[in-house]
């Protein structure tokens, strides 16, 4: 009996905050395998022209996937589902899921109608996020905090940099004025910052990302592709959880470390990618 095929997936960041989407794609389906993609030559994204984050999306996801066959494609950064989601969907065989600020869980878990939406200065900037709100907040006072320093504090923690509570207190200020109970994580670096975010803010009782709601689409996805083969079906054996980390500038010091801490272990983790040579 011949055994199903592993899916693969390739998971899209301009950094290391998409490894916490990863994460929560290898919690659901441990049987899968993932290839892990950074844009960190181009990082931040945020700074970008929308032409620069279109160009560079599809032709390096397009690379990765002649080299990695998936079965799946993850954008796992805001600006860049925002921006290039569309083209990619155009131009890609495989479902593309994107990620978006998970305001309408957060609008369904919220008891004091407070809202504190944390994202990077370009994504509390977008209309997009005003449509969220219109669509699935109404009735919510929806605080909206963008700071540059967030996502240079998680990317800090991957070579073991540690964040600067202070700074951060600072940066959250907003939030804490504002007396919301419920926190969007907008960025998906920020759920790395989390134990740091909950000392700024011991008042939040509810933190909301996106990642278990990603995971779940993707799942599904591949279910109604016919390749949700459990691990039993796969005979058992245990899977690398990341099989490449590709990294398209330098890749970043201490980051294996950093990601099996996070339950995820490449077997290869190439910098500059793709080489000219």
């Amino acid at each position: 009996m011949n055994q199903p095929a592993v899916p693969r997936i390739l998971v899209f960041d301009s950094g290391v905050g998409g490894l916490s989407v990863t994460a929560r794609v290898h919690e659901a389906m441990p049987y899968a395998s993932i290839v892990y993609l950074a844009d960190n030559a181009a990082f931040p994204y945020g700074d970008q022209p929308d032409a620069v984050v279109i160009e560079r999306c599809c032709t390096l996801i397009a690379g990765a996937l002649e080299q990695y066959p998936c079965d799946a494609v993850v954008i796992a950064c805001n600006t860049a589902s925002t921006i290039a989601l569309p083209h990619l969907r155009r131009v890609m065989d495989v479902p593309v899921v994107g990620v978006v600020p998970a305001l309408k869980p957060a609008a369904a878990k919220t008891r004091n109608h407070r809202i504190g939406l944390l994202a990077t200065p370009a994504t509390v900037r977008r209309t997009y996020i005003d449509q969220l709100i219109e669509e699935f907040a109404v009735g919510c006072q929806v605080e909206r905090v963008g700071h540059p320093g967030l996502v240079q504090w998680a990317e800090g923690l991957v070579r073991g940099v540690a964040v600067p509570q202070a700074e951060l207190d600072q940066a959250v200020e907003g939030l804490r004025g504002a007396a919301v109970d419920t926190v969007v994580l907008g960025c998906t670096h920020y759920p790395l910052l989390l134990d740091s975010l909950k000392r700024s803010l011991p008042g939040v009782r509810f933190w909301v990302d996106s990642g278990e709601a990603i995971a779940r689409r993707v799942e599904w996805l591949l279910a109604q592709a016919g390749k949700s083969a459990s691990p039993d079906e796969q005979g058992g054996e245990p899977r690398v959880p990341v099989v490449d980390a590709l990294f398209s500038g330098p890749a970043p010091k201490g980051v294996t470390g950093f990601m099996a801490a996070q339950g995820l272990q490449p077997r290869v983790v190439t910098e500059n990618w793709p080489g000219t040579s």
